[in-house]
């Protein structure tokens, strides 16, 4: 019997990651016919001052869904949770992109609006994707400590991509940095799912749309981002071992309390490489 990482683990990782980039154009296009509540609702202002469209979020964390209720040889539990992940992301994140008005940034401006009493759309998503990052992890089993890091991985991989998601193509490339990290170290032992397939996932549908992206016609917006970034935390938490996990979990917390102090496009800016 093949190994899943030898040839029919490759070929189940290609397969994957071209069907979500092949459901993720088909979305974007039908959603570019017919964009609900027309195209006004989903354009905004890049930080040219140049027209994108937000569509591009959705189709890719539709394209991600669909490609992992159609991948081959994932187990149930494993691709339930990747599903829970993107739509429950996904969902949350375009409730803010449509409803949000960007008055409040980071977790410190939306727990500091609650604290005095008033709901931000931020706040909404915040809690929900803990939420759904929870029923995803729920999905996937292990202990209450492999449930709570990997909750923490789901959720917060779909609130760190997103904060990257600023400038052309820029959350992109992070998600396939991230991406090649975890297919090339993500095996918890035989019989697991490698994790470039699991991974393929979400990076077969972000790259059908990077030239989108990186043209300024389109970008992520809090839908795509949230959605792909919940996936590779999936990812992640399906095929990683727990010392991996908890290594992942505590970066992706230390970059996410650095940006409530420091701007990480100043940062990208002033260092070249």
């Amino acid at each position: 019997m093949s190994r899943p990482g030898g040839p029919r683990g490759a070929a189940g990782s290609l397969i994957g990651a071209v069907e979500a980039a092949a459901a993720a154009r088909g979305a974007y296009a039908l959603l570019r016919s017919r964009p609900p509540g027309g195209t006004a609702a989903w354009t905004r202002t890049n930080h040219r001052g140049e027209p994108v469209t937000l569509l591009e979020g959705p189709a890719a964390a539709t394209g991600a869904a669909l490609a992992a209720a159609l991948a081959p040889g994932l187990p149930a539990r494993t691709r339930a949770a990747l599903m829970m992940a993107a739509a429950g992301a996904g969902a949350l994140g375009g409730y803010d992109d449509l409803a949000g008005s960007g008055d409040r940034r980071g977790f410190r401006g939306h727990l500091g609006a609650l604290a005095h009493g008033e709901v931000t759309t931020g706040a909404v998503k915040i809690g929900g994707i803990g939420v759904a990052g929870l029923a995803a992890s729920a999905l996937l089993g292990g202990s209450p400590v492999d449930l709570a890091v990997n909750a923490g991985l789901i959720a917060g991989g779909a609130n760190l991509l997103n904060l990257f998601d600023l400038r052309p193509g820029r959350a992109i490339k992070v998600a396939a940095l991230a991406g090649g990290l975890i297919a090339a170290t993500g095996r918890a032992g035989d019989g697991a799912v490698p994790g470039a397939t699991l991974a393929g996932l979400p990076l077969g549908a972000a790259l059908a749309l990077v030239n989108e992206d990186l043209g300024e016609r389109a970008m992520l917006g809090d839908a795509g981002a949230n959605a792909l970034g919940a996936m590779l935390g999936a990812a992640a938490a399906a095929s990683l071992p727990r010392p991996g996990r908890a290594a992942v979990l505590a970066g992706i917390v230390a970059l996410t309390a650095a940006s409530e102090k420091v701007s990480f496009t100043r940062v990208i800016e002033r260092t070249p490489p």
